[in-house]
């Protein structure tokens, strides 16, 4: 068969597979997204909790003699018997794991949460897991037989997908996938493909073999360690110079072929796990870490191993800062032409929000948060932009509820206790959740997903991490109040409970959005960004049904145009009526 026949055939087997794949999935659009961070969200099986052994690996290295699991209520600032600096918090352990998160898959789906989406879960010694040690296999802490999981690795060749087994936390992660599908939920995990940790089997290989390693050219290697010197001179690049986090090696054409051929037996490992060409029994998509640092043609191809394996997959990337110094975001319209992303952590969002709801001196009038906002409509297709992850915070920024009490400030800036002690991380008013609320509806009535960062709808505060990853509020578990401050000195005390009137609203708001599919993939029409009254308003239409939402911006009271309101029926409503709104607040109408 000639050459130019074989070629033909291939471009047609290709077009003929991804003739099916939609630009975005229809379930992702408007959906209602909840992120875990495990190790912080609910100890369902105590018997697996790590131990000190489990850290072996990760920063800061040195693991203190009496270290031990912290109790579930113990309030964050109080130094630990073991604890001698702040750093440990990164020792810390609480004991999350995937039988918590099953455990409480019902108060997800009470809350009215559609797709899920946990920080990494797969094996490594960090309590984020960013540094991984391998992609295969979950990792055992999270699962019921942390030894018998270790039994089963080193049965195994790595780098074989044949040789790869399934171990017990592997297993019941199967099982939380099963459970959130019974549930109508979708659940996407971290992929994280720009690093590893130090104790990844390939990196693991260079530094016993050196240059002999069959996978030197996988990782950013600047000198290897010479054997007749005493001294160890092998060097590499970690992500941002961290070591921890060494970094995957790129030419212009990005990642090397043995890496790209392993990461895409992980896409196929976890979206058909069974590999009867059925992905129901899989993951529903993949949050890819620091997207920008990997080359946009990797990309291109992950996307079509993640679309061959399941056509309606979901798949975001964190593109999120350009110069953080100056405060420029990415444009993210790259990365959402239609090959490579079908959203991004829309942090541009959560910091439109902030100006217009928040902010004093920075204060956003309407036409300028329709500037904000608009940058969004007028540079990302329009069907991306119903799948955006609409965020106010995440792991990597001060809690939402902290915003609201610390503006004129960046998203993700001035945040962090380690360098900024002003910041005030005491626990937010009840004029505070009222605006919490008010920007939670503008989430739910505005197009794009609506995200949750686990806790911020039971109240949730803190600054930037690790503070924002303080273990999750349940009413089942008793808190001790928060009476130290960071620098370990008294403060007066905030109580630490579930806030029941912020979860209710949350309840009501996700009920309406749910119940009205116009605010799911309705079309978005502006009808009013009027800056003398302050008020900035918009139409969201499906199939002959609309919702109107009206939106106060500024304190005082101001007498909403009539012409907004004649036949529209109020459904919700904060500080206002057809007449008025009386402060910050919102009024949402049905016609």
């Amino acid at each position: 068969m000639k050459k130019t026949t074989v070629l033909m055939m291939n471009l047609l087997l290709i077009t003929s597979l991804f003739a099916d794949v939609p630009r975005v999935p229809a379930w992702a659009k408007g959906a209602v997204w909840y992120q875990v961070f495990p190790e912080r969200f609910r100890n369902g099986d105590p018997s697996n909790d790590p131990d000190s052994a489990s850290m072996e690996g990760t920063w800061p290295y040195n693991v203190p003699e009496k270290w031990q699991i912290i109790f579930w209520g113990d309030q964050w600032y109080k130094m630990q018997s073991w604890e001698t600096t702040d750093q440990h918090k990164q020792l810390r352990r609480y004991g999350g794991d995937i039988q918590g998160i099953i455990d409480q898959l019902d108060y997800l789906n009470e809350l009215g949460i559609t797709a899920l989406y946990l920080n990494p879960v797969f094996e490594s010694p960090s309590l984020h897991k960013y540094g991984c040690s391998m992609y295969h296999h979950i990792d055992n802490n999270f699962g019921p037989d942390p030894a018998k999981d270790i039994e089963i690795w080193l049965q195994e060749t790595p780098e074989d997908p044949a040789t790869w087994q399934w171990t017990t936390a592997d297993k019941l992660f199967l099982k939380l996938i099963d459970e959130c599908h019974k549930r109508d939920m979708k659940i996407i995990i971290d992929g994280v493909f720009n690093h590893t940790g130090i104790p990844f089997w390939a990196f693991q290989d260079i530094k016993e073999n050196g240059k002999e390693s069959e996978y030197v050219d996988w990782f950013v290697v600047k000198s290897f360690d010479d054997p007749d010197t005493p001294e160890d001179e092998f060097d590499w690049d970690g992500w941002y110079g961290v070591k921890d986090l060494p970094e995957i090696f790129e030419d212009n054409q990005g990642p090397k072929e043995g890496f790209r051929h392993h990461i895409k037996a992980i896409v196929e490992r976890w979206g058909d796990p069974n590999g009867d060409g059925d992905p129901g029994d899989g993951i529903d998509g993949w949050r890819l870490d620091v997207a920008e640092k990997v080359d946009l043609d990797f990309w291109k191809d992950f996307r079509k191993w993640v679309k061959a394996v399941n056509p309606n997959a979901y798949i975001v990337g964190e593109v999120w800062w350009e110069a953080f110094e100056k405060g420029k975001m990415f444009n993210a319209a790259p990365w959402l032409e239609g090959d490579a992303f079908d959203a991004v952590m829309n942090y541009r969002f959560g910091d439109a929000m902030l100006k217009a709801f928040v902010d004093q001196e920075w204060h956003a009038k309407p036409s300028e948060l329709d500037q904000l906002l608009g940058f969004m409509r007028e540079n990302y297709h329009p069907e991306n932009q119903y799948v955006l992850f609409n965020l106010m915070g995440s792991h990597d920024t001060e809690r939402f509820a902290s915003q609201l009490i610390n503006p004129d400030r960046l998203i993700d800036h001035g945040a962090n206790m380690q360098w900024e002690i002003g910041f005030d991380t005491r626990k937010p008013e009840q004029d505070d959740y009222e605006i919490q609320k008010l920007i939670t509806v503008f989430q739910n009535t505005y197009p794009g997903g609506s995200f949750i960062y686990y806790g911020d709808e039971v109240g949730m505060w803190g600054a930037d991490d690790p503070d924002c990853r303080k273990p999750m509020v349940w009413s089942d578990i008793s808190y001790e109040n928060e009476t130290i401050n960071y620098e370990g000195n008294p403060q007066p005390e905030d109580i630490v409970e579930v806030n029941r009137d912020l979860l209710d609203f949350y309840k009501k708001i996700i009920a309406l959005r749910n119940n009205n599919l116009c605010l799911k993939t309705g079309d978005f029409k502006l009808i009013i960004a009027d800056d003398d009254l302050e008020l900035y308003g918009f139409d969201r239409t499906w199939n002959g049904k609309s919702i109107r939402s009206i939106f106060h911006l500024a304190e005082g009271e101001v007498k909403i145009p009539k012409n907004l309101v004649k036949k529209w029926r109020p459904v919700l409503s904060l500080k206002g009526n057809k007449k008025s709104i009386s402060g910050k607040g919102c009024l949402i109408m049905k016609k």
